[in-house]
């Protein structure tokens, strides 16, 4: 065996073990993503999501970001149904926001507006939720999403 040859073998069976792992995706902002499918009442809609589940996460969200891709957003996940709102301090895409329940169903739909002054106007559905997506301003009318379709998040 040459010199090397045996490191190089070595090397070769460790790229090819990491290869066939299963590795979880994450996004740019080291994130995790995945899938929600909105299912109306004559088709779906599934939009690519970077999943924000951590109080952290959460208070940043799309904060300082000036575009998204048209079929993207961003989850917010909470572990118990929560009635407090959202705002656009920072956020310079204008956005739709819908929220579902702990049966997946949709409670509300609202749009935002960005908000640069110090006092922004909260946005909330009026009803407990368990999650939110964020998407572009006007997806999810294009889509006919409306309040009592479902989601179901795909990680």
């Amino acid at each position: 065996m040459r010199p090397g040859t045996r490191s190089l073998g070595i090397c070769l069976a460790l790229c090819l073990m990491t290869a066939c792992s299963r590795s979880y995706a994450t996004s740019q902002a080291g994130l995790p993503t995945g899938a929600l499918t909105i299912t109306t009442v004559g088709s779906e809609a599934v939009v690519t999501v970077e999943i924000a589940e951590t109080e952290a996460t959460r208070e940043v969200g799309l904060m300082g970001r000036t575009d998204l891709a048209p079929d993207a957003g961003m989850v917010f996940l909470f572990e118990d149904p929560f009635q407090g709102g959202f705002w656009m301090k920072n956020t310079l895409i204008p956005l739709s926001i819908a929220f579902w329940d702990t049966n997946g169903r949709i409670v509300g739909i609202l749009d935002m507006q960005p908000c640069e002054t110090d006092t922004c106007p909260t946005y909330a559905p009026q009803k407990p939720y368990v999650g939110a997506v964020e998407t572009n301003l006007g997806y999810l009318a294009e889509h006919d999403v409306k309040v009592g379709d479902t989601v179901v998040l795909d990680r």
